[in-house]
């Protein structure tokens, strides 16, 4: 058995886009010059539509919300509070993983953290995410740059779906989107969301992540204004 690498994660919090998207170029820039171990972001993030490399303006139905164009693959979702967001800087070629090992990794890590409260999920071939029958309960959308991924995935925990109904959710109707909230039939806690999903990224990735160092994390939050 391999032996654990050693890892970084930092929860944000509730922040808002922009500055967590330059912290996200940021990383790269120092993972892919070794100056960081592989680090896992989670965030919450204030209501925003994002545009990934298949998407356009005109999957906007009602702009309730500030619109980013991003670098990740996809098309149009959402974020906004009560959703659990995770952005892994990881060098792919460290790990060996080609880009849908990769994707693969990522769905098998959200099918676990859902399968601890008692919520069975699948994946779907050519739809990246995480389902529930006809049902999409999280979504992935990834970029690469040197080998290093950013941007992540979305798990709809307790969030407010009602913003789904003002895009074209990846090219879908709004009504394929579910959160866990419905499907529990009650809120569930995020932090329990989050150290499941912690977990079980540690155990599929092979890593053992800690906190993100503080005065080196201050050093480089600071110069993306988060």
């Amino acid at each position: 058995m391999s032996p654990m690498r050693k890892g970084f994660f930092v929860d944000l919090g509730f922040c808002e886009y922009e500055p967590v998207w330059r912290l996200q170029l940021r990383l790269v820039d120092l993972r892919s010059s070794s100056a960081i171990p592989d680090t896992l972001l989670l965030v919450e993030h204030d209501h925003v539509f994002t545009l990934g490399r298949r998407a356009s303006m005109s999957d906007v139905i009602e702009a309730r919300a500030p619109v980013f164009k991003v670098e990740r693959g996809g098309g149009a979702t959402y974020h906004g509070p009560g959703q659990l967001v995770g952005y892994p800087i990881m060098d792919l070629s460290g790990m060996r993983l080609d880009v849908k090992q990769y994707i693969r990794k990522l769905e098998s890590v959200l099918v676990k953290s859902l399968r601890r409260f008692k919520i069975e999920t699948e994946i779907k071939e050519g739809y990246p995410g995480v389902w529930i029958g006809e049902r999409k309960v999280a979504s992935i959308g990834i970029a690469i740059k040197n080998w290093v991924t950013f941007h992540g995935f979305a798990l709809n925990v307790n969030t407010d779906m009602s913003y789904f109904r003002c895009i074209r959710p990846c090219g879908m109707q709004p009504e394929t989107m579910v959160s866990v909230k419905e499907l529990l039939g009650a809120p569930l806690r995020l932090e329990l969301v989050k150290e499941a999903l912690i977990k079980e990224f540690e155990a599929e990735f092979g890593l053992n992540l800690s906190p993100f160092p503080p005065d080196k994390w201050k050093t480089i939050a600071e110069s993306v204004g988060l």
